[in-house]
């Protein structure tokens, strides 16, 4: 890496309570959603070098996108330790968070844009981990692409000499089922070693381009309301719901048959 600062150590993760964040974390979303899948594509079966920095950056669309990318770090990267910025207002809300990855960013001052840096880069310089950017800095519709990104990802990227930076799309889509599908694209990655030197303004204009390319891919399959291009990482609850599904199994028994409990096709 460029930057020539004091080097920091990466924010303390408790791995006792990680562990069983990650546990808690896989029953609760399979509560919530009938599936979690990604796009079965070259990125997301790329191996990417544990000795290089990896930065994924995505779309912030709701509430659960937290849960979500700590789920997709420990399916996919789980030898890499997961950290993400978040509000440091809401992580008072929540100070569990602290112990699992998360830190504290005060979005709208010069102080919190430097603490951004300097922890950032104290996490992508360890080996072994995986930095996770919203760069829109705030929910945002998965129809609006107008969104401005803040310029701390930017900055970040702009001090690299090589390393992966990557797109990723993500979308809640209600398709055939009672509860809602977890979309997921992850784009073309950037390989910092072979993109030449690029200023903050470049580096600004090729991430924005990148995710919004990524966004209008996953926008055309989540139309197309086809599982095929998908690969399910989480199964979640069927049916309709406890009572009638309960009245629908007595039926089925008595005539006999086995209930079905999915309405659609998708993810079975």
């Amino acid at each position: 890496m460029q930057h020539s600062a004091i080097r920091q150590e990466p924010p303390p993760v408790s791995l006792w309570l990680q562990s069983g964040f990650r546990s808690f974390i896989r029953g609760y979303l399979r509560r919530h959603f009938h599936s979690i899948a990604v796009v079965d594509n070259d990125v997301w079966n790329f191996v990417f070098p544990e000795d290089q920095p990896l930065i994924f950056y995505c779309n912030h669309p709701s509430w659960w996108d937290p849960l979500l990318v700590h789920f997709f770090n420990e399916t996919r990267f789980p030898k890499r330790q997961f950290y993400a910025p978040i509000d440091a207002d809401a992580l008072e809300q929540y100070q569990v968070f602290k112990k699992l990855g998360f830190y504290g960013v005060s979005l709208n001052s010069l102080r919190g844009a430097s603490v951004f840096l300097e922890q950032s880069r104290a996490i992508i310089s360890a080996s072994n981990t995986v930095l996770w950017i919203t760069p829109e800095g705030r929910f945002s519709d998965v129809r609006d692409r107008s969104a401005p990104f803040m310029p701390g990802l930017a900055h970040l990227c702009s001090g690299l000499d090589h390393g992966f930076v990557v797109p990723m799309s993500l979308e809640y889509a209600f398709w055939e089922e009672r509860l809602p599908e977890v979309l997921c694209k992850m784009g073309a990655f950037i390989d910092v070693a072979k993109s030449g030197q690029m200023t903050k303004s470049e580096w600004q204009i090729r991430l924005t381009g990148e995710l919004r390319k990524t966004q209008a891919d996953l926008a055309a399959l989540v139309i197309s309301r086809d599982s095929k291009p998908f690969r399910n990482l989480l199964s979640g609850k069927k049916g309709s719901g406890p009572m009638y599904d309960t009245m629908r199994r007595i039926r089925a028994l008595l005539a006999g048959k086995r209930l079905k409990a999915s309405h659609g096709k998708q993810f079975e």
